[in-house]
């Protein structure tokens, strides 16, 4: 997605996860960029140009990093489930 300034990507980044409750890995698939991109816009970028929006993001990135390690876990599982049962896992 192209964009005319960088505020203007940071407040468009920081709503997509507000409004999707989204990851930063997600929030950069969808709109075409790194993931160090997203990260530099929502937490450094965003609280000069947007700090209400930035508090927003902010909590729901905090949240991401408490619950990754769960998020994790649960795609092994599956993972191992789908071997066990003789399905095709994709490397």
């Amino acid at each position: 997605m192209n964009f005319t300034r960088n505020g203007e990507r940071c407040r468009k980044l920081g709503e997509y996860i507000v409004e999707n409750n989204a990851t930063v890995r997600s929030t950069a698939y969808y709109f075409g960029v790194s993931k160090s991109t997203v990260h530099k816009d929502v937490t450094e970028n965003l609280r000069r140009s947007d700090p209400l929006l930035y508090d927003k993001v902010k909590k729901i990135l905090e949240n991401n990093k408490e619950v990754r390690h769960l998020r994790g876990g649960e795609a092994t599982r599956k993972k191992y489930l789908k071997i066990r049962n003789g399905e095709q896992y994709p490397s």
